[in-house]
């Protein structure tokens, strides 16, 4: 595929807010995990006993003025993460040169705002018939919120969409933006991905029984399975001029379903590999010139061994991989761009994170997860974005 500029991007996890609390944290192997603090719903209903990645200061955040028909906890993180690392000022730029109309809005989420949903079935007046007036705000309870939300925000006025499918959701916005302006439909793109911790969040992955109650453990022998987290963040995709390199590039997509359970992965990782195999090939290079891959790593027993049997058979031993969802938890529909954040840290930092809280190694992984971190110069890196049902995205990014 042609190469796409990624003229900034952006993250903000319960690492801190920005490109720099996320890399200072990776670099220090310092947690952003906590126990499970927040407020349920129901009167008298203890905390989940779990770990959790939230993000302080959301509960004292307020959207402009102008934005207030779109206020949830969701809509409050994506405002608040768009304000870092010169998003806007490279949004004002694209916007200059092509015209808010060829600037594609393209982000991913996996519960948008049900978190106000159920604040509203809470609140219920009029004998449990309606919303409360201050949450009878019809768009704001679809899954299309966040993607309306954005363009609203940014006066972008391009295709507008917003990608659900789980954990894979803004990983795939890289692909569809890619795919959007090959076909002429757009000059450049707004990506990226929200997901805020809620009720159903926390008790539907608990029904599943994969949430741990401690500090995931991804690829650890022991790992007995997750700790969930919010965050948001994007990037800023452009078309390059004729000749023109950027100095960090979109390279290659790939994608595949293989429905082969509704919440497990396939047994061989099929999927997965089809996935890794079509971004490379997109991006035309072969396994051996990957630097650094972020692993999907969720510290559940089937997901994480299914991975580890993908990345042995793709890669070779001189890869270096590793989940670091022991800093932020599983962000869900945010995985995405969080991950693809950390994997264009390492290309511009020269830092490939570890895996964090995990010590002995599954015997199923093959030596290319990693549980030290490293100090390297790299030119490609991968971020892998798996969800449920076999939604599989795998993206490659460059520093020429």
């Amino acid at each position: 595929m042609p190469p796409l500029a990624i003229r900034a991007y952006t993250a903000t996890t319960a690492l801190g807010r920005g490109l720099d609390a996320q890399a200072s944290a990776l670099r220090e192997r310092r947690s952003g995990l906590r126990r499970n603090d927040l407020t349920p719903l129901a009167a008298g209903e203890a905390p989940l006993d779990c770990w959790i990645g939230r993000v302080d200061g959301l509960e004292d955040a307020a959207l402009p003025a102008e934005l207030s028909q779109w206020e949830s906890r969701n809509n409050r993180l994506a405002w608040l993460s768009l304000q870092h690392d010169g998003v806007r000022e490279a949004l004002a730029a694209v916007v200059a040169r092509h015209g808010a109309e060829r600037v594609a809005v393209i982000v991913g989420t996996s519960t948008s705002s049900i978190g106000a949903t159920e604040e509203a079935y809470s609140r219920l007046r009029n004998d449990g018939r309606e919303f409360p007036e201050d949450l009878a705000r019809p768009t704001l309870h679809t899954p299309h919120s966040l993607g309306a939300f954005v363009a609203d925000a940014t006066g972008l006025r391009g295709p507008c969409v917003t990608v659900a499918t789980a954990c894979s959701s803004s990983a795939k916005v890289f692909a569809q933006a890619a795919r959007l302006i090959a076909a002429g439909l757009a000059d450049a793109a707004l990506v990226g991905g929200v997901d805020t911790l809620c009720g159903s969040v926390l008790f539907g992955f608990n029904s599943l029984q994969l949430v741990s109650n401690a500090p995931c453990r991804p690829f650890d022998a022991e790992r007995i399975g997750l700790s969930l987290g919010e965050a948001g963040g994007y990037a800023v995709l452009e078309r390059l001029d004729d000749g023109e390199r950027a100095a960090l590039e979109l390279r290659g997509y790939g994608e595949s379903s293989d429905a082969h359970h509704m919440s497990s992965p396939h047994p061989e990782g099929l999927g997965a590999r089809l996935a890794m195999g079509d971004a490379m090939t997109r991006a035309g290079i072969d396994a051996a010139e990957v630097g650094y891959l972020n692993l999907h790593g969720t510290a559940t027993p089937a997901n994480d061994k299914i991975e580890a049997l993908a990345i042995a058979a793709l890669f070779p031993d001189t890869l270096h991989a590793s989940s670091t969802k022991g800093w932020t938890g599983h962000t869900l529909g945010a995985a995405g761009i969080v991950e693809s954040a950390f994997a264009l840290l390492a290309l511009e930092r020269e830092h490939l994170p570890g895996t964090l809280n995990s010590v002995v190694p599954d015997p199923a992984n093959g030596p290319q997860i990693r549980f030290d971190s490293a100090d390297t110069r790299i030119r490609y890196a991968m971020n892998n974005s798996f969800g449920f049902g076999g939604n599989n995205c795998s993206l490659v990014f460059a520093r020429p």
